[in-house]
């Protein structure tokens, strides 16, 4: 017993540092090749749970975002199959991230978000599901909607913009001085509480959060939520 207490300790340890380091390497990089915005962190929760939930430009966003937010752990999807490798999928666990099946409705991640928050996680949703690569808004899936409405907790929209980096163009961006620039904005908390249930609820509520998403990008980027 006071074994595996120990090893839940030196475990849970571990998961901060990683978490950490990847983090402060990401921000590091993050600033060395790009002119970074962030805007609206005030909105975040400092330790109650909330739902985030953002558009999805590149396969970085999920560390940009780690990195953009000072105060909270994220606490993110990714597919189950990453968690099956050696090495990788320990280092997913640590820096936040549980397993999700790319095809169809997961029910398991589902109830694992609703867990998560329901004990004061910030948990990330991309609700497009798949990456723009810097274009509009895709229409979205109704996965984050009846998230925030069974979670009932605060809803932050986010935006991303500038993410679409190509490696190695962007090193020789840096040393031209034509940094690409990205841009983060979180936005002001969604409150669903009194919001009208129904059989369209969650769509309903994918929409509205898609349409506050689509207000912190600008026209060309909106979408179909314009």
């Amino acid at each position: 017993m006071k074994n595996s207490t120990v090893s839940g300790i030196l475990s849970g340890v571990a998961v901060v540092v990683v978490y950490r380091l990847l983090t402060s390497l990401m921000r590091v990089a993050v600033y060395a090749l790009a002119k970074w915005e962030v805007e609206g962190e005030e909105n975040i929760p400092t330790a109650s749970g909330c739902v985030l939930v953002s558009n999805h430009v590149h396969i970085i966003d999920p560390p940009l975002l780690a990195a953009s937010l000072n105060s909270r752990r994220l606490r993110t999807m990714a597919k189950q199959e990453l968690f099956a490798l050696p090495i990788i999928g320990w280092v997913f666990s640590a820096y936040g991230a549980y397993s999700v099946r790319r095809n169809g409705k997961d029910l398991k991640a589902i109830r694992e978000s609703l867990r998560l928050v329901s004990e004061g996680e910030a948990v990330l949703l991309f609700a497009e599901g798949t990456r723009s690569k810097g274009g509009p808004l895709q229409v979205a899936r109704g996965g984050a909607g009846l998230i925030a409405l069974k979670s009932g907790k605060p809803v932050i929209p986010v935006s991303i913009q500038g993410s679409n980096v190509r490696f190695p163009n962007v090193f020789f961006q840096w040393i031209l001085r034509r940094r690409p620039h990205i841009q983060v904005r979180f936005g002001a908390p969604i409150d669903f509480s009194n919001f009208p249930s129904g059989t369209d609820a969650n769509e309903a509520a994918t929409e509205r959060i898609m349409k506050e998403i689509a207000n912190l990008l600008p026209n060309e980027l909106r979408g179909p939520y314009a």
